[in-house]
């Protein structure tokens, strides 16, 4: 008889993305008027169509691929050494981090599940409250975890509150934990980190022997030149902290697929005899164990990116998503509303009205002014009382749920 991994039976009900989904089919399916007039604004989709410089990149590759002279089979696992060297060129000058370090892959959400291949049972995991939820589903499903009690909190994680009270970035633990994962510019809260707060985040890596999981995707969003883009801006950070990016979101790549995680050669892991060992050479192996690699189109693509076309291209692409973040914040505290995040992120971190929860006012929204949001309480119950819009949208789609916003709740 063929046995089950029983981990994946303590997950709750369903994903949060997935909930939203049903509960909209559910809607459109019952209300057809509606249906027609429906905005999203819940998952981090983006909407804007891929830059010019990506898309004759990518052509111009699977062209390429059509020729016996030019044809491409497999891949390096890691990358080609075209996109690492661009990568490093590009988004790490100065920080000492090489080519041979950084691994692409398919996605980061994807990297911050698999990375928990590497590293053995019994760590203690902490995570920041509100969460990303992969964070925590991917613990669960890998044995990590406990049982989750009433609200959805799982014995054995340590959860690291963030509110309005501590800007949403998480206080200094007083206890050790092994593998803590933060996550700036912050998704749900559009929260950032100062240097300050990232410095004492890796002085206590270092002091306890933890490492941090650093999901840095929405990077290129950062509009103030204060806040750091990259944990390795921290001096002591490359021994303590793995880091995820993304072309997803600066791109347009959520449906092309490309990221990249950098492991540097010096930090370091141990076994369950004591001795350290790096832990480079484990990522690396599971890498091109598991993983065949992306796709050379792609990575021809997202190497456009970095182009001087690509640069301009993608920086019109998030001023657009920024300033509809701004239209989103101004709509909110116009209303008397609680309002985080936008600046520095192209979400907006709402607190409900008086009286109504997180999923009551997911429902409200879409039955009542048709737009898709998304529910705080399902980042983690410190997230309940809030809400998250999404500024992936087009301008048009913006302005629109702005005056819904405002005749709904005004």
């Amino acid at each position: 008889m063929a046995t089950i991994n029983d981990n994946y039976l303590k997950l709750k009900a369903g994903y949060l993305f997935p909930e939203i989904a049903r509960r909209v089919k559910a809607f459109t399916e019952a209300n057809p008027e509606g249906a027609a007039r429906l905005i999203r604004c819940g998952i981090g989709d983006v909407t804007e169509p891929l830059p010019e410089a990506c898309r004759k990149a990518m052509h111009d590759a699977v062209d390429e691929l059509g020729d016996s002279s030019t044809f491409r089979g497999y891949g390096p696992e890691q990358g080609y050494d075209f996109l690492r060297d661009a990568i490093v060129e590009n988004q790490y000058g100065g920080l000492g981090i090489s080519a041979d370090e950084v691994f692409v892959s398919d996605g980061s959400k994807c990297d911050t599940g698999n990375i928990l291949d590497i590293f053995g049972k019994g760590n203690k995991i902490a995570i920041t409250d509100p969460v990303y939820p992969v964070y925590v589903d991917t613990n669960v499903m890998v044995g990590n975890t406990g049982e989750a009690d009433e609200s959805g909190a799982y014995e054995g994680l340590v959860y690291l509150p963030c509110t309005a009270e501590n800007n949403f970035v998480p206080t200094i633990p007083a206890e050790d934990v092994d593998l803590v994962y933060l996550c700036y510019p912050n998704n749900p809260t559009g929260a950032t980190a100062t240097r300050e707060q990232l410095k004492e985040w890796v002085a206590y890596a270092k002091e306890r022997n933890a490492i941090i999981l650093y999901d840095a995707a929405y990077e290129a969003f950062v509009q103030d030149d204060s806040v750091p883009k990259s944990i390795y801006e921290i001096e002591g950070a490359k021994d303590c902290a793995i880091e995820f990016r993304s072309f997803s979101k600066n791109g347009g790549f959520t449906g092309v697929r490309c990221a990249y995680t950098v492991v540097p050669k010096t930090i370091m892991g141990t076994d369950a005899k004591g001795d350290s060992h790096p832990l480079h050479p484990l990522w690396s192996r599971r890498h091109s164990t598991k993983f065949n690699g992306a796709s050379y189109p792609v990575q021809r693509g997202a190497a456009a990116v970095f182009s001087p076309e690509g640069k301009a291209q993608v920086s019109a692409l998030i001023k657009g998503y920024m300033e509809n973040a701004a239209l989103l914040r101004e709509t909110c505290e116009k209303l008397g509303l609680p309002v985080y995040g936008g600046e520095n992120a192209p979400y907006v971190w709402v607190g409900c009205p008086e009286g109504i929860d997180s999923w009551g006012m997911f429902d409200q929204m879409l039955e009542k002014a048709n737009v898709v949001i998304t529910p705080g309480s399902g980042f983690g119950a410190a997230g309940e009382g809030y809400f998250r819009i999404s500024a992936f949208n087009s301008r048009d789609n913006v302005e629109e749920v702005c005056r819904r916003i405002t005749e709904n709740l005004g």
